[in-house]
């Protein structure tokens, strides 16, 4: 693996944690796809950190669990602004 995707990867991890953010969220922070942060995260940092990627995994499953929450504000607040 190249060395800047480790760096990435650990970055991308790190940064999970710290702000408890989702995938989306670091995407974004780092100019990735979610899909690249999906499986830096789920793949690349376990062989990497084993220990920071069960700790991203908390975090990913945290947010897992509350997606539905998160959807049903997002589209309460939709709807309360357009009327």
């Amino acid at each position: 693996m190249k060395d800047y995707i480790e760096e990435r990867t650990l970055e991308i991890g790190k940064y999970i944690i710290k702000n408890k953010s989702t995938v989306r969220e670091a995407a974004k922070v780092f100019g990735v796809s979610k899909s690249t942060v999906h499986k830096d995260v789920t793949e690349r940092l376990e062989n990497i950190n084993p220990k920071l990627y069960q700790e991203v995994k908390e975090v990913l499953e945290k947010n897992k669990a509350e997606r539905h929450i998160r959807g049903g504000n997002a589209t309460k607040i939709k709807y309360k602004s357009g009327k």
